[in-house]
């Protein structure tokens, strides 16, 4: 095993101790950037790469508005998508993105997104972040999905060892007990958001600093 890793049974401790602190899922936890179905659940998570939310939120109402399934996104001028999605950045990109999305999903799916990772990630523009999220707030399935504060917290405890979020995904995939799946996301990014920050992680308010190995190399 990894020097960077905790052990297997502190794995489960970790979740265990987060889920008495975090308040995990919530009535109220909607799926990707509020959406109400899956298409628009996948074109909300491309649209979010690099942007604020705020940004991803406005570029998101402002293209739904003119088209919220693949066959009319089709019928729009690649310069009235770009003008739409504009508020949350790369727009050219992401225009060029979602059309390449939209013609794949109808010629390979009779535009009906599907409900598994292979199939998901078969679609351009997704990627494991995008249709992990797609899987777990539209689908309902428990899965992990791993942002920027999921994937600092997990390698910063020893959860992971992963460079990458697609890594961090996959080991966590491996790693973590079947029972946290359903709820780890939250758990994991809550923390991140609320003590273990980017900067100034609030270790003092931690529940897990006694096997956090990044808070052990601080106080050698």
């Amino acid at each position: 095993m990894s020097k960077k890793l905790i052990a297997t049974d502190q794995v489960e401790t970790v979740y265990r101790r987060l889920a008495k602190a975090m308040p995990g899922r919530t009535k109220n936890a909607k799926g990707p950037k509020g959406q109400p179905d899956a298409f628009r659940s996948c074109i909300s998570c491309m649209l979010s790469a690099q942007s604020l939310d705020r940004n991803t939120a406005k570029a998101s109402r402002a293209l739904f508005a003119l088209a919220q399934t693949p066959e009319d996104m089709l019928e729009l001028d690649d310069r009235d998508i770009a003008a739409a999605i504009k508020p949350c950045g790369l727009y050219n990109n992401k225009t060029r993105n979602i059309r390449k999305f939209c013609e794949h999903l109808l010629a390979e799916h009779a535009g009906i997104v599907p409900n598994t990772r292979d199939g998901l990630l078969s679609l351009p523009g997704i990627g494991r972040k995008c249709a992990d999220i797609v899987m777990s707030f539209t689908f309902g399935a428990d899965v992990i999905a791993v942002d920027t504060h999921v994937h600092r917290v997990c390698n910063r405890i020893g959860l992971t060892d992963a460079k990458v979020a697609d890594k961090t995904a996959q080991q966590l995939e491996e790693r973590s007990p079947d029972w946290a799946l359903q709820d780890g996301h939250f758990w994991l990014i809550q923390f991140g958001k609320k003590i273990c920050t980017s900067r100034s992680p609030k270790c003092d308010r931690c529940p897990v600093s006694d096997i956090c190995l990044w808070f052990a190399a601080q106080n050698k």
